[in-house]
């Protein structure tokens, strides 16, 4: 993203207006990653780590159900693999001395424990509410002691990046063959006065059935999501 002084500006949107082919834009600030967070998992919230305006970096854990009884559980299930596996390798190793069912048997043990304690970690891993990717928290929903249910998913957290921003335009579709991917956008944000150049990134495939728009995106930076603004795609002739 570059900005560019008011002169310069008054140059090319004289130049815009003397271009018959560029091509009128509005749009929409919206992050370029945005996510609601929910438990997948069934519980009472036990620790709550972040709230509203906090950075949070990937995998960093943003709540937490209480979890005692899945993780004497886990402790179980390990338990049980460690000694089928010793087991099975004591087995291995007379395999050709005992009774092939006898083998088998065992090594199905084995198996079993081992998806046994898988399982018992995906429960475990699901009292855990990460963050999918590094952001800022923008919506909280939750407090300690709070009930959550796995069935009835419910949004506890919204995330969105950090500072990397989309700008969703919109412009009419009879201009649809026009705008390429790469193309030049020269827009400014409503309210403010600098004059901002960006280029297309992504053009959508398809217009809306109300508007008869076809929205294409700009990648760029800092702006709050929720403002909005206009300005010209610059079309070869």
């Amino acid at each position: 993203m570059q900005i560019i002084n008011k002169t310069l500006l008054g140059l090319l949107l004289s130049l815009s207006l003397l271009n018959a082919n560029d091509v009128y834009a509005t749009f929409t600030v919206e992050p370029l990653r945005d996510a609601n967070l929910a438990f997948i998992a069934s519980g009472i919230v036990e620790k709550v780590n972040t709230d509203i305006g906090h950075s949070v970096k990937k995998n960093d854990v943003l709540a937490q159900l209480q979890n005692t009884d899945i993780k004497a559980m886990l402790e179980v299930s390990k338990t049980a693999l460690k000694y089928a596996k010793k087991d099975y390798e004591r087995q291995l190793k007379i395999k050709e001395l005992i009774d092939e069912a006898r083998f088998d048997g065992v090594a199905n043990k084995y198996e079993s424990a081992k998806n046994q304690f898988a399982y018992q970690q995906a429960l475990y891993s699901k009292t855990f509410l990460k963050a999918p990717f590094n952001g800022v928290i923008y919506s909280k929903e939750i407090e300690i002691g709070d009930a959550v249910s796995g069935m009835m998913l419910k949004t506890v957290f919204q995330i969105q990046s950090q500072t990397k921003r989309k700008l969703i335009l919109a412009f009419d579709q009879k201009n649809r063959n026009l705008v390429k991917v790469g193309s030049t956008f020269t827009y400014k944000i409503d309210g403010n006065s600098r004059i901002y150049v960006g280029s297309i990134s992504k053009i959508y495939p398809r217009a809306d059935s109300k508007s008869r728009k076809i929205r294409a995106e700009v990648k760029t930076i800092n702006f709050i999501p929720g403002l909005f603004g206009d300005g010209y795609i610059q079309v070869k002739e």
